[in-house]
């Protein structure tokens, strides 16, 4: 199983949010790159990058930041937020970036991405965020009435091959994450899920791992030191907890 150490981005800093609200926010680093380099540090193999200000805003605004994280050597890159016309995955693909998580484009224009599968294939994966086992867009501040389970099926359907799924409630509580779902998830065939919202616990790296679940997203646990990096990369590689 991959580990992806989250890098959020409001105002070009290095964030994290208490269930996605905007109010909730804690400041961990100016820098994402020197942060990813951190990560690297550690063992991270991967980076998970939201532009939450395009999240909310519609359009990315925090490309330049972006650009230096991304262009760090030895990362699996994929990015999020606001990214909603094909003009912004080119952006994006040419600076490197490996895989471009697409939102509430994937929600409010099937269409769009079914043309970007079809031209980028597993270059795009979709982000489904659920509130309340509701799709919530728009940097979480919408909640639709699309089930999120149902949505992924239709994901797959469509032939996309990654689906990063996070539990709101679960995001940045440092409570534990929702086990339950991921297990439903990972019996749809033929789609990677990412888990995320909440990875807190050793063993839950572990629970996942045994689930087969293709990667976990690991956040706020990280930056508060309530999880070890480290640790969890080797876990995730099928290693013990010491």
């Amino acid at each position: 199983m991959e580990i992806f150490p989250a890098t959020d981005i409001i105002n070009g800093k290095v964030v994290r949010l208490e269930k996605g609200d905007y109010g909730k926010m804690t400041v961990y680093a100016d820098s994402p790159a020197e942060k990813a380099k951190e990560f690297i540090k550690l063992g991270a193999r991967n980076l998970h990058i939201v532009d939450l200000d395009g999240a909310k805003n519609g359009s990315p605004e925090n490309f330049e930041k972006i650009r230096e994280a991304a262009q760090i050597e030895g990362l699996f890159t994929q990015v999020g937020g606001g990214i909603r016309s094909e003009e912004k995955i080119e952006d994006y693909l040419s600076l490197g970036v490996n895989r471009v998580i697409l939102g509430t484009a994937a929600v409010k224009d099937f269409a769009f991405l079914e043309r970007a599968v079809k031209k980028y294939g597993s270059s795009i994966a979709v982000g489904v965020d659920a509130k309340n086992g509701r799709v919530a867009v728009s940097g979480w501040l919408e909640t639709t009435d699309i089930d999120s389970f149902d949505f992924c099926v239709k994901l797959r359907d469509a032939g996309v091959n990654t689906v990063i799924y996070t539990d709101i409630s679960k995001d940045g509580m440092l409570s534990g994450t929702n086990l339950e779902i991921f297990g439903r998830l990972n019996e749809i065939e033929g789609l990677n899920i990412i888990a995320s919202g909440g990875i807190t616990f050793d063993d839950e790296i572990k629970t996942l791992r045994d689930m087969n679940i293709y990667a976990a997203i690991v956040g706020k646990a990280v930056y508060e030191n309530k999880l070890d990096l480290a640790r969890a990369v080797r876990i995730a590689d099928g290693g013990t907890f010491d």
